[in-house]
């Protein structure tokens, strides 16, 4: 499971309990009771669920998401797409090619002219046409497209999170 995770213009003041919650939801949000937590950060098993109800609340805890293995879920191809977009239109495309059956992720780049990575998945060199001749009705410029053969995440423990979570 992906916690989505987001610090904006707007950031909430994390302290060392919030860092170490952040983490540790990272590393493991389904299997990772409120208690778990607290024993790791020292603190009540209350103060943690308050501090996930307020991290929420501030927006710097945006949702718990799956992480699905597309070609487990028989979706062999993974793709990404690099697209160029007027850079004064680029967010206005972010929904149009989230639109488009297959794509799961979107990202908008702040600068550059390769300024929006699309990733999209299928089961067959059709599917990934399909999705190429889609993005080309939009207006936009495929700069280059790869097949990607794994992803690998880790949690962010940049948070300067000072506290001993201990390895199991």
């Amino acid at each position: 499971m992906v916690v989505a995770i987001q610090l904006s213009a707007m950031s909430h003041e994390l302290d060392d309990v919030d860092r170490g919650i952040l983490y540790l939801l990272q590393r493991d949000a389904r299997d990772t009771t409120a208690q778990e937590i607290a024993d790791m950060v020292g603190v009540s098993a209350s103060t943690v669920r308050n501090r996930i109800d307020q991290l929420e609340a501030a927006g710097v805890i945006r949702g718990y998401q799956p992480e699905i293995d597309y070609e487990a879920a028989n979706l062999p191809l993974r793709v990404k797409f690099i697209i160029t977009a007027p850079p004064t239109e680029r967010s206005g495309y972010v929904d149009q090619l989230l639109d488009i059956k297959g794509v799961v992720d979107v990202a908008e780049m702040l600068t550059g002219t390769d300024n929006l990575h699309v990733e999209a998945v299928g089961t067959s060199t059709t599917d990934v046409s399909r999705i190429s001749d889609a993005v080309h009705e939009l207006g936009l410029s495929i700069e280059r497209s790869d097949i990607m053969k794994r992803r690998r995440m880790q949690p962010f423990d940049h948070f300067h999170y000072h506290g001993d979570v201990g390895e199991e």
